[in-house]
């Protein structure tokens, strides 16, 4: 594979550079779109010191402003000083990592001194043994050592690249069983330092070259990156031929998916067709469809695009693909409003509808009379008893009703003996419950006590008594069942009984049966004639 061109700065030449870094940097300031939504960090070999520092602003501002991620230099293979790190550009790749928390930095390692001068496969073996026995853990440990120093110990070591060719000392043909020993030895000393998170990159070259690759692999426990170096040049008549064939794209693809690790392109780039836009349009869309952690292209002629001015064409496809998608201006578009024709609205007459009233015909409310039904008791009729010459004063019962009081008649003068007729007294507002009467029997009147005819009466005369004495009305003792009590009206006056005429053979007693059994059955009275004929000997006149 082609060497890359690694010339030592002095002291000068790094002071001006570290002046170009700090104005490039305000130049052009890393962009943050990345096309496709691509995780992959995007970077390029521009020199090993301080030049490679310095240029890194200048690409990406001829890339639209794509951010540039990937810092990638080399170690000098020359001898073991260069090997453990004593250069000073590292300092200048250390403070632009430190720059930005989401760069990387990619360092080339080379496994041996002398690394390009040719040295025979023989002396290679011997060399190879030797690292694998141990000899040569000093010089990595101090490497690690240094990295760390300078904040970076997570840094990507490119280890022994390209192993699987013919150009470094480092190779791995001679003697393969021995070089993965070696490696593990490596990277067994550098992970020892405390702090250090390095990421081991096993990185052959596309297709078979002296050795299959994958012969040279050292276990997945040493590598942490499966990378490939990837040339536009045999084995491989176009980009095609470069995918399918042996240990080529695809088989890279493959082999590190299946042993679970990121893929990489440390190096890519132009070589033996010239300038080739179509191998870089292939080259960057598969980078874009395979998504490797980090490519970088190397560029100083025949393979770059910026520095190298003779692939014009292929410098166009690769910044046109790598430059952010940034939108163009937005040409509002004209609006035209749409003219709005009113349409004459026509009021529809409103035809009132005359309410015609329905006339509210009012129910009247008849009110149904609560007529009683009276109740008519059949009046218990008592035997009448014949009292004994003690008048005894009957017993009535007391329900609401009032005996009505019957005065004392007036004893008549002796020309014209007129007995006075009682008067019964009124009952008050208060109504009483109904009770039926019985037929009161009255006393007959007792002769003077000169009259000794005999009475047709069963009652017996007391001589004491001058002028008839009538006995009071008893009602009966049976209570008729009370009906609901109307609302009470004022009592009717009750007409005053006929008064029998004086000397009359007749003597009647009104009966009191309440008012409104009176109504019933009118207005009784008891009467009893007596016949106080000439010829009775009872008429005083």
């Amino acid at each position: 594979m082609p060497r890359p061109r690694r010339r030592l700065a002095s002291t000068c030449i790094g002071t001006v550079t570290a002046g170009l870094l700090a104005t490039g940097a305000a130049l052009a300031a890393p962009g943050e779109d990345r096309r496709g939504g691509s995780d992959t960090a995007v970077g390029a070999y521009l020199d090993y010191g301080p030049p490679g520092v310095a240029r890194i602003p200048y690409l990406s501002r001829w890339l639209g402003g794509r951010e540039i991620r990937v810092g990638h230099t080399y170690l000098p293979g020359d001898q073991w000083a260069g090997i453990e790190g004593n250069v000073s550009f590292l300092d200048d790749w250390a403070a632009w990592r430190l720059a930005g928390d989401d760069r990387m930095f990619v360092l080339n390692v080379p496994m041996q001194a002398r690394n390009e001068e040719r040295v025979p496969d023989r002396e290679v073996a011997r060399l190879i043994r030797a690292g694998a026995q141990g000899q040569y853990d000093r010089h990595f440990r101090r490497l690690a050592e240094k990295l760390v120093a300078l904040d970076v110990p997570d840094t990507v070591i490119v280890l022994g690249w390209e192993m699987n060719g013919t150009t470094y000392t480092h190779r791995c043909g001679p003697d393969p069983e021995n070089w993965k020993a070696y490696w593990r030895r490596v990277v067994t000393a550098m992970r020892a330092v405390p702090g250090q998170k390095f990421r081991f990159d096993f990185a052959p070259n596309r297709g078979t070259d002296a050795i299959g690759w994958t012969r040279c692999y050292p276990g997945d426990d040493v590598v942490d990156i499966i990378g490939m170096d990837s040339y536009d040049q045999a084995p491989g008549r176009n980009f095609d031929e470069q995918i399918s064939q042996p240990y080529g794209l695809q088989q890279h693809v493959d082999f590190a998916k299946a042993h679970g690790k990121r893929i990489s392109y440390p190096e890519w780039g132009l070589f033996r067709n010239g300038d080739n836009p179509e191998y870089v349009r292939r080259m960057l869309k598969w980078i874009e469809q395979h998504k490797p952690l980090y490519h970088t292209i190397t560029d100083y002629c025949p393979h770059g695009v910026w520095q190298c001015k003779e692939n014009p064409r292929s410098a166009k496809v690769f910044r046109d693909a790598l430059t952010p998608e940034s939108p163009g201006p937005v040409i509002p578009t004209p609006v035209v409003p749409t003219p709005v024709v009113p349409t004459p609205v026509v009021p529809t007459p409103v035809v009132p509808t005359p309410v015609v009233p329905t006339p509210a015909v009012p129910t009247p409310q008849l009110p149904t009379p609560a007529v009683p039904t009276p109740a008519f008791p059949t009046p218990a009729v008592p035997t009448p008893q014949v009292p004994t010459p003690q008048v005894p004063s009957p017993a009535a019962p007391s329900p609401a009703a009032p005996s009505p009081q019957v005065p004392t008649p007036q004893v008549p003068t002796p020309e014209v003996p007129s007995p006075a007729v009682p008067s019964p007294q009124v009952p008050g507002p208060a109504t009483p419950s109904p009770v039926v009467p019985s037929p009161v029997v009255p006393s007959p009147l007792v002769p003077a006590p000169e009259v000794t005819a005999p009475v047709p009466s069963p009652a017996v005369p007391s001589p004491a008594v001058t002028a008839p004495v009538p006995s009071p009305a008893v009602p009966s003792p049976a209570v008729p069942k009370p009906e609901p009590t109307p609302t009470p009206t004022p009592p009717r006056p009750q007409p005053k009984p006929e008064v029998p005429p004086a000397n009359s053979k007749q003597w009647c007693v009104p009966l009191n049966f309440g008012e409104w059994l009176s109504k019933l059955v009118g207005r009784q009275s008891v009467c009893v004639q007596l016949d106080w004929g000439k010829a009775s000997g009872f008429w005083p006149f």
